[in-house]
Formats: structure tokens, C-alpha cells, sequence
């Protein structure tokens, strides 16, 4: 029998940006462990696609979450069709590799608004209503490159570093009102988005050298980690980035 403490069977979760990757395998470990899950995305048709590829009864919601007036909308829209969230996960976000010198105006505007703006947005009008009821967990999903960066990716970083902040913000404006917020900080995952970096023999060679865990991460390790900071034994937890990198964030 597990824990009381890591029960969140009944829960509502909505998972952003969740018809695959990460996305996906968070909304699968919440579904897991007894959630309703609501997937989140722009496309319709490949949010369907995605929920019928999970076990049990899965909610769609197909919504711009970069643009304030859809997200406001959509957050309504999903508590009258599926019931007031207690769970929250900004998953929704991109990477655009450039040089910085190279790197565009558009591109830059694109990955903030994705990658950031988004999460403030979603986690603005969930945090409305899960203040007024007392308690809710929003978990934002940072990354190892909210502490280190790589050339190539700044604005990528950028984003992922002011995500951190907007994390403890979010704490100290919400946390009164009962909600935590927390962030997780994947490192190197093998997604079908990476999978060009993990075929680049050179590259793979790299990760797997410089993590202490020795291999690239799977979505599966990142489950975990999510269902902790969405259970009430995180109930004393927020404003915390939980990295789940093999170590990678520790060594030199």
C-alpha cells in the first residue's frame, strides 16, 4: 500500500503542451496515479490522437496558451466541462538553436511567449481560482538550463531562467492563499524532439560523460518528480526547482 502522503487519486490536473514528449508521459503519470487529466495543445486532432493513446478517460482542451484572451477562455471552459484543477503543469515550450548574433527578432519573441509568457498566462488564470478555493499546485517546467547554458541556445536559457524566477514569484503572491508552485528542471531527455542530439554520436558521448548518472534521461524519470510536488507531501514545498539531470547541475 503506498503512502497517504503521495495519494492524489481523484485530482484534476491540466498538462500544457501535452500531445507527446514530456507533455505526454506527465499526463500518463498523472492519469497513473488516479487523476483526471485534461491535455493541452493548439492542434485538436493530434490532442485526440494523444488521449486515445492513454489508458482511461482523458479530457482534451485545444487552446493557444500564448495568447491571453484563448488561455482565458480555455481555463473556463475545461472547470465547467471537467471540474475545478488542482493541478496545474506548465509543460508547453520550444527550443530554437541559433548564435546569438543570427538569432531574429520573431524567433526571439517566439520562444519567450512560448516558453515563458505562457506559463504566466495559464498560471495567472488557474492561480484565480485555485486562490479563491485555498489550495492548488502549479509545477512549472524549467530546465537544467535555468542554472547553465551552452552556446547556441541563450534565448532558449533566457527563458528558462526568468521561468525559475517566475516560479518563486508565483510562491510568494499565491502561496498565502493556500497554492504552491514549484518548478521542475529536466536535464538531457531522449525525446523525439532530441532525438537528433542523441544520434549525434559526439554529442551523446558528451551527455553521457558529463552526467554522473552516465546516460540521458527518459521521460519516465521525470514522473516521479511531478507526482511528489502535485501530492500533499509537498504541501510545505514551493518556490523549489526540483532537477531531475542525473547530477549534471553539480559537477564540473
Amino acid at each position: 500500500m503506498s503512502h497517504p502522503l503521495f495519494d492524489i487519486s481523484g485530482r484534476t490536473a491540466l498538462v500544457t503542451g501535452s500531445s507527446r514528449g514530456i507533455g505526454l508521459a506527465l499526463a500518463q503519470g498523472l492519469l497513473e496515479a488516479g487523476c483526471t487529466v485534461v491535455l493541452n495543445g493548439r492542434d485538436g486532432e493530434r490532442l485526440t490522437k494523444a488521449a486515445a493513446g492513454l489508458p482511461g478517460e482523458v479530457r482534451t482542451a485545444a487552446f493557444d496558451v500564448t495568447d491571453g484572451p484563448s488561455v482565458a477562455a480555455g481555463i473556463a471552459d475545461v472547470e465547467d466541462r471537467v471540474g475545478p484543477l488542482d493541478i496545474l503543469v506548465n509543460n508547453a515550450g520550444m527550443q530554437l538553436r541559433a548564435p546569438l548574433l543570427e538569432f531574429t527578432d520573431s524567433d526571439w519573441h517566439r520562444i519567450i511567449d512560448t516558453n515563458l509568457t505562457s506559463a504566466f498566462l495559464v498560471g495567472r488564470e488557474t492561480a484565480r481560482r485555485m486562490t479563491e478555493r485555498g489550495h492548488g499546485k502549479i509545477i512549472n517546467i524549467c530546465s537544467l538550463q535555468s542554472e547553465v547554458v551552452r552556446p547556441g541556445i541563450a534565448p532558449y536559457a533566457a527563458t528558462k531562467g526568468a521561468l525559475k524566477m517566475l516560479t518563486k514569484g508565483m510562491c510568494a503572491d499565491w502561496g498565502p492563499s493556500g497554492v504552491q508552485v514549484n518548478g521542475l528542471g529536466p536535464g538531457y531527455i531522449e525525446t523525439e524532439l532530441t532525438q537528433p542530439l542523441v544520434q549525434d554520436e559526439e554529442f551523446s558521448a558528451w551527455v553521457r560523460k558529463r552526467t554522473p548518472a552516465g546516460r540521458w534521461g527518459t521521460t519516465d524519470d521525470l514522473v516521479g518528480g511531478v507526482l511528489f510536488l502535485a501530492s500533499p507531501a509537498a504541501d510545505f514545498v514551493s518556490g523549489q526547482i526540483l532537477y531531475v539531470d542525473g547530477g549534471m547541475t553539480s559537477v564540473l
